[in-house]
């Protein structure tokens, strides 16, 4: 590969390539971008950021839905020396207030954006006393919507490589995200650590729906392909969700040889798969078939590659890996085709400092891990204690790491960098152990929660209820908690109550509309309990609570509480309309544990954002062009919706 010292320059040393990046927009539905010109097309963009008033060194949103828009504002942003702030545009109120967040960190960004986007981040802006950032950063909006000609090129400026590429922020609805630096120098030190660890060779093509705001969807499955001049696939995250069977069909079809997803995206693919649809798969193309971006449960693991086998999948292409924004991406790789190596240990020597004492899967009180390899070239690992000294094999400590792919910090924030930083090397924030197979992770430092591949902070559940939800200041805890046969973590909320537990009931419900409205998650159980565990120093313990859940603490309480909330379906289930008795129809085939009546509002009973886009796309097939995703935000029940829908029948 190429020694470039710039992502300008690889682009500019594609120009002449024969490959191309591939945008699927459906079956039998995409669009083939040859790398030249993506050259041609950045340029013609860069003019107008330039004429937005964006300059060399200057930041720039990038707020964008569709893939190929993304991939144009992001090599103009490069081609200019701009710093790119990639953000994913979203539906939810987190979304959008991250938005505002980050705005408030930078100095004088850019945006490149559509125009229904701005006029939601507008909307939302008056209704949150956020006008003036409006109006402060729509001078320097470039909206892409509004964009004819790109004929005209802009004036290219060469980065070095110690200049900032783009910024990648953290989630944080209620706190303040942490933007990730990240140089032309660390992007391609890890670019060709990634492409030495997986063996890459020419004639690989990789697929992906992660999102390009993502560092795997972006830096693993664009920058990596491009780099290293090999065909590529990108598909929407949403026609994913909508559409997890797609996913392999599109791979068998391209014969792409990489691919990759995080443990909900292959939970997601087998809940949607019928093992006798008859489906022309041939998988035996892919060789690599990343699993990161969230613990990686080996169980679930086991299960898609057997689920696959018929169809030529091999076991050796699971490749478990580990790696975050910090390092670029890639911190440890397995050896290819060795496949989802475990390690078991007895669960109660998994404390930091503690040695881990190995013992059989089948040991009561063991847990078993997925092996994530050894350090990817150019950069290192150490575990550590909470005094920073080092740790022999099979010592559980905080995982530290250092080299060239290694951020040297966070955007504009001089404290989150100190606390990040231990004598030049960068804290994860994760824990782990280091074995002769390779490194282990056991668990996040932070009690961060990872539902459906993305990362929340409990702080922010919290603190949203707090404002959201009429609950006390200090009365409520959010943690997660995942019981040794799941393959993902339980979102759970725990409310100071001392009252029956019929008058809790109504508290449940509030909880999980007020997190799946605006947080855009499922709540799986809401407790009442009648004090928080606490720290002396008044750090609420939420790993006492996690455990307390999985002792099975508080079934009585929980089984009370389901016994009380008596739903309205069976009672009204004879007085249904057509439309009504459609929408009821897929909601009960999608919503199987939960009974939902005409007047039951979906977000109070805990449906998740990729059930909602399910629920949508089977609306969409008998009423097609009639609705919106965010239309559930205004019309919850089936009653609402239907008298809605039925209004825009007769309107057209």
């Amino acid at each position: 590969m190429n020694q470039f010292s710039t992502l300008g320059e690889a682009l500019s040393a594609r120009r002449e390539s024969t490959h191309a990046v591939h945008f699927i927009e459906g079956e039998n539905l995409e669009r083939r971008r040859p790398y030249g010109d993506l050259h041609a097309r950045a340029l013609g963009l860069l003019q107008h950021f330039q004429k937005s008033g964006a300059r060399a060194g200057s930041e720039m949103i990038i707020l964008v839905e569709r893939n190929e828009q993304f991939i144009d504002a992001f090599w103009a942003g490069v081609l200019g020396n701009i710093i790119l702030v990639p953000l994913a545009p979203g539906n939810t109120n987190e979304h959008r207030m991250k938005f505002f967040r980050v705005l408030a960190k930078l100095a004088r960004p850019g945006l490149c954006t559509d125009t229904a986007t701005f006029n939601r981040l507008a909307t939302f802006a008056a209704a949150h006393g956020l006008t003036d950032a409006v109006e402060k950063i729509r001078p320097a909006t470039v909206l892409l919507d509004r964009i004819e000609d790109i004929s005209l090129l802009g004036d290219a400026r060469a980065a070095s490589p110690d200049d900032i590429a783009f910024v990648q922020y953290s989630s944080g609805s209620t706190s303040e995200p942490k933007g990730v630096a990240l140089t032309h120098r660390n992007l391609l030190s890890n670019i060709r650590a990634i492409a030495r660890g997986i063996n890459l060779a020419d004639n690989d093509i990789g697929l992906s729906w992660m999102p390009l705001t993502h560092d795997m969807g972006l830096i693993g499955f664009h920058l990596t392909p491009l780099v290293c001049d090999i065909e590529h696939y990108l598909m929407p995250t949403a026609l994913f969700v909508r559409r997890p069977q797609l996913w392999l069909a599109e791979a068998a079809s391209h014969r792409a040889s990489i691919l990759c997803s995080p443990n909900f995206g292959y939970r997601h693919f087998l809940k949607a798969f019928k093992p006798g649809s008859g489906l022309p798969l041939d998988l035996s193309c892919v060789r690599i078939l990343f699993n990161g971006a969230e613990p990686i449960s080996p169980a679930l693991c086991r299960e898609f590659t057997d689920a696959m086998a018929p169809f030529g999948l091999k076991d050796s292409a699971m490749f478990p890996v580990y790696g975050l924004a910090e390092a670029s991406l890639a911190v440890t790789f397995p050896l290819p085709t060795s496949g989802c190596a475990t390690f078991a240990a007895q669960r109660g020597t998994l404390t930091v400092g503690s040695t881990v004492k190995p013992v059989s899967a089948a040991t009561p009180g063991a847990a078993t891990f997925a092996l994530v390899g050894h350090p990817v070239t150019g950069c290192g690992v150490r575990i550590a204690n909470d005094d920073d000294g080092a740790l022999p094999e099979l010592a559980v400590g905080h995982i530290l790491i250092k080299g060239e792919n290694v951020t040297a910090g966070y955007y504009r924030d001089d404290a989150a960098t100190r606390a990040a930083l231990r004598d030049g090397w960068l804290d994860t924030g994760d824990l782990g152990f280091m074995t002769a197979e390779g490194l282990v992770i056991a668990g996040r430092a932070k009690d961060i929660i990872f539902v459906s591949g993305q990362n929340y902070y409990p702080h922010d559940i919290e603190a949203m209820l707090e404002q959201h939800a009429a609950i006390g200041l200090g009365k409520v805890a959010v943690c997660g908690a995942r019981a040794p046969s799941k393959a993902a973590d339980e979102v759970l909320v725990f409310v100071i109550h001392r009252g029956s537990e019929q008058e809790f009931l109504p508290v449940v419900s509030l909880v999980r509309k007020s997190v799946n409205e605006i947080i855009g998650i499922p709540v799986d159980q809401v407790i009442p309990i009648a004090r928080l565990p606490k720290t002396t120093s008044g750090k609420i313990q939420r790993y006492k609570l996690a455990g307390s859940y999985l002792d099975g603490e508080f079934a009585p309480a929980l089984a009370a509480l389901h016994q009380l909330a008596q739903p309205s379906g069976a009672a009204d289930a004879g007085g249904y309309n057509e439309i009504e008795r459609n929408l009821k129809a897929i909601c009960d085939e999608l919503l199987k544990d939960k009974a939902i009546g005409l007047h039951d509002n979906i977000f109070e009973l805990g449906t998740s954002s990729l059930t909602l886009a399910q629920i949508y796309e089977k609306i969409e097939a008998i009423y097609p062009g009639q609705l919106e995703v965010t239309d559930f935000f205004d019309y919850p029940t089936i009653a609402e919706l239907s008298k809605y829908l039925e209004s825009r029948l007769q309107g057209a």
